[in-house]
């Protein structure tokens, strides 16, 4: 079964981090464009960070200096590192491959 899991989120304060976690089964990440996605009520879906096959990064411009998107080959899953995090980073985070197979989102609260 072709599937992502996300993990990771959870209620932190502002200035604080967490760490996201996609694992993928039935695809290799490796081989494909990687994308975290997050959704906040009221606002348009947005992509927050990329990673493509041969490892290139990209980022919106309010996470850059601040989230970093990386991948594991060995364990097949790609990670999103927040730091710093804001109010307005509050959202639900999806993982997503290749634009068409999403993950089941994991929400992310920042507030004090």
């Amino acid at each position: 079964q072709v599937q992502l899991v996300e993990s990771g989120g959870g209620l932190v304060q502002p200035g604080g981090s967490l760490r996201l976690s996609c694992a993928a089964s039935g695809i290799i990440v490796s081989r494909n464009f990687m994308g975290w996605y997050r959704k906040a009520p009221g606002k348009e879906r947005e992509l927050v960070a990329s990673i493509t096959d041969g490892g290139s990064t990209n980022y919106a411009d309010s996470v850059k200096g601040r989230f970093s998107i990386s991948r594991d080959d060995a364990k097949n899953t790609v990670a999103l590192q927040m730091n710093s995090l804001k109010s307005e980073d509050t959202a639900v985070y999806y993982c997503n491959l290749g634009g068409i197979l999403w993950g089941q989102g994991t929400q992310v609260t920042v507030s004090s």
